[in-house]
């Protein structure tokens, strides 16, 4: 009889390729974060600071709330970890979960630009001069992981931004793992190489992602450790070190870099539009390919980028020629 009122095993379920809590099992409140305070010794914006690390407004792992909090997903070196940023007056809180909370706490001032040095930049052009005032806060993000830049990257190749960002939506809520912590729903964690590499062919056609570009991130999985490595290189070193993987160029590698090191100088060449803006915006010269944009930026050697982002932050664009078309973020490797 008392077989009859024994209680039934939880059942477990699987949805989008993840596990989920089994049925009748009360979740566990997550661990207590970790804490970490920082004073920048400048002005700071942490939206223009962070902003480059978002693909696209669905980024499952990346996430800005209402309350003026940001929130990454992020796998390090010692596992995954979920990153909470809010600014209260002249101080920045870094709240972490996981098992990587440690390492994303230790580098807490370095992804908000602590290694940056805005006052390297001598404006040479009212342009520049009046962004750089009216941004005070923009410093260069430096994450030290490469994998997490570089895949978003390679997804980006000749396609528009809504179908990259789209593909790494999917993808990285189907393979991702939940983020460890309170994170805000529908966040996750890239998945690891291993993850990336088994992952089907017919998933990369369902998520839009060619041959050419998931055989890439392919290669780059399966030497995932040589490449992280390169955090730990000079920007032109581990750019060398990126591009040694076929169907990984130019462009893709200084994507790369100019977030994974935070380089100052490492401007994108071979992009659709961007020589265009720099030219308009320098020179009135909306028809300058990438030679032309490198004459222009010379002066600002070392700051290249820096340049450049002023210049996307100052909304001087051209005016179009033709009906608006979906936006490319490259036209060749």
């Amino acid at each position: 009889m008392a077989g009859r009122f024994a209680p039934r095993p939880a059942r477990t379920t699987v949805r989008g390729g993840r596990t989920a809590v089994p049925t009748g099992v009360p979740r566990q409140a997550p661990a207590p974060a970790l804490v970490r305070s920082w004073v920048p010794d400048g002005p700071l914006d942490l939206g223009l600071v962070l902003a480059p690390l978002r693909r696209g407004p669905g980024d499952p792992a990346f996430r800005a709330l209402p309350d003026g909090s940001f929130w990454r997903a992020s796998l390090t070196p010692t596992g995954p970890g979920t990153l909470r940023v809010t600014r209260h007056g002249g101080e920045v809180r870094g709240e972490a979960w996981g098992p990587g909370a440690d390492w994303l706490l230790e580098r807490l001032p370095d992804l908000l630009g602590a290694a940056d040095d805005p006052a390297a930049f001598v404006p040479r052009h009212k342009v520049l001069a009046l962004t750089g005032h009216r941004r005070p806060g923009l410093r260069l993000l430096r994450t030290g992981l490469v994998l997490e830049s570089l895949i978003p990257s390679v997804l980006e190749q000749k396609v528009t931004t809504d179908e990259a960002y789209r593909a790494w939506r999917l993808l990285v809520r189907k393979y991702g793992e939940p983020p460890p912590g309170p994170a805000p729903e529908r966040m996750s964690v890239m998945p690891s190489p291993r993850t990336w590499a088994l992952i089907p062919s017919w998933e990369w056609h369902r998520a839009g992602v060619d041959d050419k570009r998931a055989s890439t991130v392919l290669r780059a999985a399966r030497v995932a450790a040589r490449l992280e490595e390169a955090a730990g290189m000079a920007p032109a070193a581990a750019r060398a070190r990126l591009e040694l993987v076929p169907g990984i160029g130019p462009w893709t590698s200084t994507e790369t870099v100019q977030r994974s090191h935070g380089s100052a100088d490492e401007v994108t060449v071979g992009d659709l539009h961007l020589p265009g803006i720099v030219g308009w915006a320098l020179a009135g010269d909306r028809d300058a390919d990438d030679a032309a944009m490198l004459e222009l930026l010379e002066p600002y050697a070392g700051q290249r980028h820096r340049a450049a982002r002023l210049i996307l932050l100052s909304g001087r664009t051209p005016a179009r020629r033709a009906p608006k078309r979906p936006r490319w973020d490259i036209g060749r490797l």
